[in-house]
């Protein structure tokens, strides 16, 4: 069984009590069943390669990673050749990445098994501190692999995208976002799974 992002009644009545065109979506679309990915290391590595790519190129790529390591683990990728890693179709900069992440896990420069008892900035201040880890992939981080329930980015223009539409908006300011980002919370990152489909409808 593949992992997914669980949530319930408490999450989507919740939400549907603060924000009534949030809910008649959440009513319109049902039970939303969103696979997840809860390896840090290996989330980490699919976000690079995703980075700027289409999903089918990206999917080609990490399908072609996968069979040249066998398993993704640091250890896997540092004792392969960046030539060869290169070969599965990705920019050497991405590899450059990769390998610099493997490199931090293996020196212990970075343990991802803390990230569990770190607060949501914590995280995110951790992650981005690594060579080609933004916050925005940091926030993803947090949501697809640690399973954070708050988690609503102002970086990712699908949720600000939905928001318009959502709310009528030719426009959406930061301070407009951050009002309705509050107002979801405790659980953005439930908000931020219906924002993503209907950003796509």
């Amino acid at each position: 069984m593949k992992p997914v992002f669980r949530y319930g009644e408490k999450e989507v009545n919740y939400l549907k009590s603060r924000d009534r065109r949030l809910g008649d979506v959440i009513d319109r679309m049902g039970p939303l069943e969103v696979e997840t990915m809860p390896d840090v290391f290996t989330a980490l590595v699919f976000s690079i390669i995703n980075q700027q790519v289409s999903s089918k190129a990206a999917d080609t790529v990490w399908t072609r990673l996968l069979e040249i390591t066998g398993t993704m683990t640091p250890k896997t990728i540092l004792a392969t050749d960046p030539e060869v890693l290169q070969k599965c179709g990705t920019t050497h900069k991405k590899i450059s990445y990769i390998r610099g992440i493997a490199d931090a896990v293996t020196t212990g420069q970075v343990d991802f098994s803390q990230l569990h008892f770190m607060s949501d900035q914590q995280v995110i201040k951790q992650l981005s501190s690594l060579h080609g880890i933004g916050p925005w992939t940091a926030e993803m981080l947090l949501l697809f692999s640690l399973h954070r329930y708050d988690v609503i980015s102002y970086d990712d223009l699908a949720i600000r995208r939905a928001m318009m539409k959502l709310y009528d908006l030719d426009q959406l300011s930061k301070e407009q976002f951050q009002r309705y980002r509050k107002r979801y919370s405790p659980y953005g990152s439930v908000a931020s799974l219906y924002l993503w489909e209907l950003s796509v409808e």
